[in-house]
Order: structure tokens, then C-alpha cells, then sequence
């Protein structure tokens, strides 16, 4: 993950996280990279029922004036504030637990059976994984070896 290596977006965050909490959100995930334009800090944020273009507004806004604070960053970069949509990365154990019953897309680092790519439906979260149910029948998938994971339309 992008977040375990990268103190910017660490400190990001770990200032956005209790912000968001506080405001009745959640931070899905921080990207931070260079990209055709530039570079682009991007958060998505999320609450059950959805985010506003205002919730997105206010929180760029309050970022905003904490990264110019902070200036952690030394060069031009944009800030993007956005809903994760409806195919959001599932990025925690949680994530699972409140997504159950949906289809998802999970991706391993190494294939298992010959396959890195699984998608079917969020059936529970046990211990250290999820149980996925696939069209032949159910698979349980590590937390520890999936590279990414996505609700699927």
C-alpha cells in the first residue's frame, strides 16, 4: 500500500482521519503522486448515504489551510476532494464487515489455485480474511495477501 511508505501521506492521514471523524466521515484513501499534470494529492471520503459537493468543499477547504500550515509538500501540486464512488476500495477489515452481502473485486499479490483476481460476493469476514462467494462456490481470501480489493458492479 501507498500509505505504509509514504510520510506525506501518512501525516495526511493522521490529520484528515480525526478531522473527517468529527465532521460524520470517513477517509477511504489519500493518494498522493505525479501524475500527467503535476503532482495531486487526492483524498475520498465517504458517509453512509452518500457526500455532497459540499462536504467535499469543506473538507478541501480545512485541508487546504492545514497543508499550507504544515507545508509538508515543497512544490505545485493540486488538491482533489472526492467521493470514492461506487466502486470504492475496500480497504479495511471493516470495509468488509459493512459491505457484506455486495460483489466485490479482490485482486492477491500471488495467485491462489492459479488465480489473482476474484470477484463474487461478500459473504462474512472471519479472523484474517473474508469469504468471498464465487459463481463454483464460496473462497476464503487473506487480508494479509490481497493487493486491492473494490466493490464490483
Amino acid at each position: 500500500m501507498e500509505s505504509e511508505n509514504n510520510p506525506i501521506i501518512q501525516a495526511i492521514e493522521a490529520y484528515a482521519t480525526p478531522l473527517l471523524r468529527d465532521m460524520g466521515l470517513e477517509l477511504v484513501e489519500v493518494q498522493y503522486r505525479r501524475e500527467g499534470h503535476g503532482w495531486v494529492v487526492r483524498l475520498f471520503i465517504d458517509r453512509e448515504g452518500g457526500v455532497t459537493i459540499d462536504d467535499c468543499a469543506s473538507v478541501s477547504r480545512q485541508l487546504s489551510a492545514w497543508l499550507d500550515v504544515e507545508d509538508l509538500i515543497s512544490h505545485a501540486y493540486n488538491l482533489e476532494v472526492s467521493s470514492p464512488g461506487l466502486e470504492r476500495p475496500l480497504k479495511k477489515r471493516e470495509d468488509f464487515i459493512r459491505f457484506a452481502g455486495r460483489k466485490a473485486r479482490v485482486k492477491l499479490q500471488e495467485p491462489l489455485d492459479g488465480r489473482r483476481v476474484f470477484t463474487g460476493i461478500i459473504d462474512r469476514v472471519e479472523e484474517d480474511g473474508v469469504v468471498l462467494l464465487l459463481d463454483e462456490g464460496p473462497v476464503t481470501l487473506a487480508f494479509d495477501a490481497m493487493a486491492r480489493a473494490r466493490l464490483s458492479l
